[in-house]
């Protein structure tokens, strides 16, 4: 396998220390080492991929050094306007690398979600001109990493490296983030799904949260007919939106995550300039990137409250334990939306966490009749 560090220090030959973007699944040995080993100066974890393109472009401008991008494959359609537009070498011609994980990479078990991105990712990179090389455990990264960035200097202009399943040796980081709530996101979701009333819409983010909410639906024997988001980060709140609109007389409910929620903040005001009096937008707020390595969010340092107001939600609501939420719920009932429910929860899941059973057409007409339009 290939050790973080070695690989790190390959891009240092290249003036490359500075890294920023989305964290990933395949790369979170590789994101934990940066963390621990480059300053808060040289390691941003941003809300999107876009964001990241946008740093490295500003790195480079402002100091004549590129700069890497992190990001999981599904993150290039983030990416796209900003590499096309912007970095080509048609354009403003800067240098970066993006390291880019190949989740359903052909031939690779993976999660539905994942197989049609990663059967194009190649044709991706081919299409918007952008030089790559594809990385596995076996690669010595200095060979296969030393002629794409001399490239990248030569040309000026953004390349890839595509790491597949397993690349990166262990890492483990000694400055873990701690967690600081004690109530973990399944026993908040329990004591929610006691709350909701049949004839809710519930529409839940990506992740774990998804995962967790499928189970206890079949723990508890209810009919899964929640809208589980597999993929699509950053769009919940839009999707329970649109459903918002369509069902006006339905309480629809967003169960969101602090990542998600940050990645496509733009919404927010969205949300709030249409008024809907039946949308609940519930974040689970772990300050991290729990379902992808644990990496941190800013959540812990904005005020979500006062970005719910400014933003045209009509109420602010916050818990962090059982009791709290199952209070307030009743203060909800009350009111009308939009409303944003913030929920402070501690970091971690169970080991034997399983996932949806259901196809994705499966689930989808499910939630499609338990809302009627099926």
């Amino acid at each position: 396998m290939i050790s973080p560090r070695g690989f790190c220090d390959v891009l240092g030959k290249y003036g490359i220390d500075f890294f920023c973007g989305v964290p990933d699944s395949l790369l979170k040995n590789l994101c934990a080492y940066i963390d621990d080993n480059f300053s808060a100066k040289q390691h941003i974890i941003t809300a999107n991929e876009g964001n990241a393109v946008g740093l490295a472009m500003g790195r480079f401008l402002g100091s004549h050094a590129p700069a890497a991008v992190y990001m999981q494959n599904s993150g290039l359609g983030n990416a796209v306007n900003p590499l096309t537009s912007l970095a080509d070498p048609q354009v403003y011609s800067i240098p970066m690398l993006l390291i880019i994980g190949w989740r359903g990479e052909p031939g690779v078990k993976d999660e539905p979600q994942h197989v049609i991105q990663g059967q194009i990712t190649e044709q991706q990179l081919s299409i918007m001109n952008i030089p790559y090389v594809v990385m596995d455990s076996q690669c010595d990264s200095d060979a296969v990493l030393a002629p794409l960035l001399e490239r990248m200097i030569a040309q000026s202009r953004p390349v890839a490296v595509l790491i597949k399943k397993g690349t990166f040796s262990a890492f483990k980081s000694v400055n873990p983030l701690p967690s600081v709530y004690s109530l973990v996101r399944e026993e908040a979701l329990n004591t929610l799904l006691s709350a909701f009333g049949s004839d809710d819409i519930v529409v839940s983010t990506t992740g774990k949260t998804s995962r967790e909410v499928f189970e206890l639906r079949q723990q508890r024997g209810e009919v899964a007919s929640d809208f589980l988001t597999v993929g699509g980060m950053g769009h919940t709140s839009s999707i329970a939106m649109g459903v918002a609109l369509a069902a006006p007389n339905r309480r629809v409910i967003a169960i969101d995550g602090d990542g998600s929620m940050l990645m496509h903040m733009g919404a927010l005001p969205i949300i709030g300039s249409h008024s809907s009096s039946n949308f609940l937008h519930i974040v689970l707020n772990n300050q991290c990137h729990e379902s992808v390595g644990g990496q941190p969010t800013v959540a812990g340092e904005i005020d979500i409250e006062k970005l719910a107001i400014a933003s045209g939600y009509k109420v602010y609501f916050c818990a962090s334990d059982k009791g709290s939420i199952a209070k307030t719920w009743s203060s909800i009932a009350l009111d009308s939306g939009p409303i944003l429910f913030e929920i402070k929860i501690a970091k971690g899941s169970r080991d034997n966490l399983g996932r949806p059973t259901s196809s994705p057409i499966e689930n989808k007409n499910a939630f499609m009749q338990h809302v009627g339009s099926l």
